[in-house]
This record gives C-alpha cells, sequence and structure tokens, in this order.
C-alpha cells in the first residue's frame, strides 16, 4: 500500500493507496476539494466538519443523479464489498478529521 500526500481545503492529509491507484485517488481529492471549496467560498459556512459533510452530501448526490445505464446492476454480494469498503472509508475520513471531530 502507498501512501500519497494530498491537500484539501488548504490542509494536508497522507491517505493509503492501493499501487496503480494514485490518479484515481488524486482525482477523487482533487473533486472533493473543489466541492469543499466551493462551499466554503459561500461565506455561509465556516466549520470544516460541517463543510465536508455537505461536499461528501452533494458528491453523492450526484453520483446518484448519475443515469442508471452507466452502472452495472449490483450482485448480493457485491453489496457487501461496498458495505466494506465504504465503513472504510468513514474510518479514514474520520482518521483525518482528527480533533475535527467524527462524521458519522
Amino acid at each position: 500500500m502507498k501512501q500519497l500526500e494530498v491537500t484539501i481545503l488548504g490542509h494536508s492529509y497522507i491517505l493509503a493507496c492501493p499501487e496503480g491507484g494514485e490518479s484515481s485517488l488524486l482525482a477523487a481529492v482533487a473533486s472533493v476539494d473543489t466541492e469543499m471549496s466551493k462551499i466554503r467560498d459561500t461565506g455561509k459556512i465556516k466549520a470544516r466538519e460541517r463543510i465536508a459533510v455537505l461536499a461528501a452530501l452533494n458528491l453523492a448526490y450526484q453520483l446518484a443523479e448519475k443515469p442508471a445505464a452507466t452502472a452495472k446492476p449490483a450482485k448480493r454480494s457485491d453489496t457487501a464489498a461496498v458495505d466494506v469498503q465504504i465503513d472504510t472509508m468513514i474510518a479514514r475520513i474520520d482518521a483525518a478529521l482528527g480533533h475535527d471531530g467524527h462524521l458519522l
């Protein structure tokens, strides 16, 4: 597992990344940073934790709105694997936020 240092909303984070997944991770970081910056730049919300939650919701909504034709149907075994991946991602986000608090 490789580690990458990335910057999101002006803060550096060290993230674990599987070999060969660097470009996908960097694209995801860019999306999160862009979404969080948009929310911050409105000036209405200052707390990073709230900005992160709103950005996550916006990105999840955008994914849900993609045409169903582009997504392959999930198999029952795929759903369990996705649940594990989501739990892992939440744990990583919680670790990255550190003293800012937990998202979930």
